[in-house]
């Protein structure tokens, strides 16, 4: 009988593949805990639509990624943060104040996609990476400067 997943089952396939298993399976075990539907002609039509929708909207992402790349590559924020005497700082410059300098110059990046290799402790010019996508990656440059 062929099915189509709802869900990715272990050993079966993954979710929105159509795959052929044995009837008692299908009706025992994927169809009673929800995790495949049987692939009638609509089925499988709906299926190849929503799958073709899922490759375009990540095209789409794909592409907004790598405009935002071009936009961070060319870029370079300044953090004006509270230090000591000596030049270094209360606590260390964070992704939340990298995020915030970001929004004040119009590019809203989520915080949890700015890496910052070791902790940035001391005023400087550092580079930080943001991972825009997948595999899409951009160098930022950060200048810390005292408040």
């Amino acid at each position: 009988m062929k099915v189509i997943l709802k869900a990715d089952v272990k050993g079966q396939g993954k979710k929105g593949e159509i795959i052929n298993v044995s009837d008692g399976y299908a009706r025992n075990f994927l169809f009673k805990n929800g995790l495949a539907d049987e692939a009638t002609a609509s089925a499988v039509n709906s299926a190849r639509i929503s799958a073709e929708a899922a490759e375009h909207r990540k095209a789409v992402e794909k592409a907004a990624a790598a405009e935002l790349k071009k936009q961070l590559e060319n870029e370079s924020v300044t953090v004006k943060i509270k230090v000591g005497e000596n030049g270094k700082l209360f606590g260390a410059l964070n992704s939340q104040q990298i995020a915030d300098a970001l929004a004040e110059k119009g590019m809203t990046v989520d915080k949890k996609k700015i890496v910052i290799a070791e902790p940035i402790k001391a005023l400087g010019r550092y580079t930080v990476t943001v991972k825009c996508y997948a595999e899409i990656s951009a160098k930022l440059t950060v200048i810390v400067e005292a408040a």
